[in-house]
């Protein structure tokens, strides 16, 4: 994905093709990492990629989204850091199945942790797998969750909400991008705020997350012109002068039903967001398959994006039967025309190799 977006801190790279297991990375430009949505076939990704990350979010286990799981264990047991991961309920006995396929023997005091944490209605359970032990399944405690969202580091806070995938609960996700400091000059002149070295102090406070309840100074111009200090509460202060900016957004949802309970959900969480990258698994005239298997068709996500209005629709997932019809997606697709569409080359990941292609063994 090389289109252009308007995102401060956050770059989104589509790591697959049209009919490619989907694969959402997004690299969080300030601090040098990265957290990843699905987790299918990613054996393509460099292990520096998948060494930057800090989290990993699971829609669902079906393999085309959950078997690149092993690969990442392959890449990273070995390094002496926490990776939190976050699916729907019932992940953390899939993730101990897995990894309970493979003998630890070896193991050492500094492999990596695994914190798998599950999200339920209103609450989330997590648990460890220490590699230092062979990675374990231990109960690490429970959560309530309030609202959305599931996960926030200094430049992001990701949401993600429950949907069905005939019987199978999976998870829809939007990451915000966290508003950045910016001030308006016409808001400070309207409160007789003078700018000074203060406005660094509330800038290296909104950064580190102190604001609320902190006091700050600041120097206030009477209507005589006389200029006084006065103390003001972090937050309000900020909320007084801080420029109007509309906070941007990527969502991802793939694998759910085009039934009400599903669609009401997806409005909730995805209503004007920057970026949405959503499966579109069957044309038009294919309704039925998309119906019987749970997915959705052009059709369905025409109407998604008139009524969700994202600056740009990234379509993905689509059904390999479809293979060099690709095309024929985007011509079906009716968007609002505020709704600039992302095409992706049907596949990204490598072909397989052919027996002619390996070197022979015992010379020519």
């Amino acid at each position: 994905m090389k289109k252009r977006l308007p995102f401060r801190y956050l770059e989104p790279t589509f790591c697959a093709g049209l009919l490619d297991d989907p694969l959402l990375l997004v690299n969080v430009r300030p601090l040098g990492r990265a957290i990843l949505f699905d987790c299918g076939q990613l054996h393509h990704l460099a292990k520096r990629v998948l060494k930057s990350l800090d989290a990993v979010f699971v829609s669902h286990a079906h393999m085309d989204h959950f078997m690149g799981f092993d690969t990442l264990v392959r890449h990273i047991h070995v390094s002496p850091r926490t990776v939190e991961l976050f699916g729907p309920p019932d992940l953390a006995r899939k993730v101990e199945a897995k990894l309970a396929g493979y003998d630890w023997n070896l193991t050492e005091p500094y492999w990596c942790t695994f914190r798998v944490h599950e999200v339920h209605p209103g609450r989330i359970l997590s648990f460890t797998f220490p590699g230092s032990e062979g990675f374990p399944r231990h109960p690490a405690g429970e959560r309530e969750r309030h609202g959305a969202e599931i996960w926030r580091n200094d430049f992001l806070t990701v949401a993600a909400e429950l949907c069905d995938h005939n019987a199978i609960p999976t998870l829809v996700f939007r990451i915000f991008e966290r508003p950045g400091f910016w001030i308006d000059g016409d808001k400070m002149a309207a409160a007789g705020l003078v700018a000074g070295e203060w406005l660094r102090e509330l800038k290296q406070r909104f950064y580190r997350g102190e604001l609320d309840g902190k006091e700050i100074a600041a120097p206030l111009r009477a209507a005589t012109g006389e200029v006084a200090w006065r103390s003001f509460e972090g937050r309000g202060l900020f909320e007084a002068i801080r420029r109007d900016q509309e906070q941007a957004s990527i969502g991802y949802l793939t694998d759910i039903g085009a039934n009400g309970g599903n669609l009401a959900t997806v409005r909730r969480l995805l209503d004007r967001v920057t970026l949405l990258a959503c499966e579109c698994s069957f044309l038009a005239a294919d309704v039925a398959k998309a119906r019987n298997s749970h997915h959705l068709c052009t059709t369905d996500v025409s109407l998604l994006a008139r009524e969700l209005r994202p600056a740009h629709l990234l379509p993905m997932h689509l059904s390999k039967s479809y293979n060099t019809k690709g095309h024929l997606l985007y011509e079906e697709l009716a968007l609002p025309p505020e709704t600039r569409l992302i095409r992706l080359p049907e596949h990204l990941t490598p072909r397989p190799l052919l027996p002619a292609e390996f070197p022979r063994l015992g010379g020519a």
